[in-house]
């Protein structure tokens, strides 16, 4: 049988499967998405063990150099503390590399935010000023509108009032409003984004299954 025809097929019942969530959560469905958590998550474990554990950690570890296994004996005890995440009774043990990955990774994405977008934003919404012609500068009016009153939603410094209650000047939160308009917008147009995705991902799959049909039927 070619191999072709096997993964037609199995790709078929696959789609059969996700598609039985249309009546409703059943067996059928829950196993294809089992499936697909397995599948990704054995080809994630490969990718892990070909690409960082085994290049990076154990044929360093076999060079005999003792700086080299200087370096490496930090990461492979952070490593193997956080095995003791899988017990209740010694998961203290890696709380200090589970800190470690967790402050590492905000500040990951603090660092990218600010430098990936936050500056290019601004950068590029002052650079929409320079010898603009009319188009131009209302799509940079619009730019700067938007990166300014979004920040000022993000404002969330306050006085407390006579009465005891806290609130914000009423200009910023004027401004603020404008800035939860900009974030309506953008969710809007992410979420159709996604929708279009999700779309095209539907119609992709339901040309699979006639064309695999069709051989079948003699069309």
């Amino acid at each position: 049988m070619p191999i072709e025809l096997i993964s037609g097929a199995i790709g078929f019942i696959l789609t059969l499967l996700i598609f039985s969530y249309l009546i409703g959560d059943n067996p059928l469905f829950r196993s294809a998405v089992y499936i697909f958590i397995g599948v990704s998550s054995g080809y994630a474990a490969v990718v892990v063990w070909h690409n960082v554990l085994l290049p990076k950690l154990f044929r360093p570890l076999a060079t005999a150099d003792p700086n080299q296994l200087v370096l490496l004996v930090i990461p492979l005890v952070f490593s193997v503390s956080l095995l003791a995440k899988l017990s209740p009774r010694i998961s203290w043990i890696g709380s200090f590399a589970m800190a470690l990955l967790v402050g590492v990774g905000a500040a990951t994405a603090l660092s990218g935010a600010v430098v990936g977008t936050l500056l290019p934003q601004s950068r590029a919404a002052m650079n929409a000023f320079a010898s603009p012609t009319f188009l131009e500068l209302i799509e940079g009016v619009v730019m700067l509108a938007g990166t300014v009153l979004t920040l000022i939603y993000f404002q969330f410094s306050a006085k407390r009032a006579a009465d005891g209650s806290v609130k914000r000047n009423v200009i910023i939160e004027m401004l603020a409003w404008g800035g939860r308009v900009f974030i309506a917008i953008t969710f809007g147009v992410l979420f159709a984004g996604v929708y279009m995705a999700a779309l095209t991902a539907m119609l992709e799959r339901l040309s699979a299954l006639i064309n695999f049909v069709k051989p079948f039927l003699g069309l």
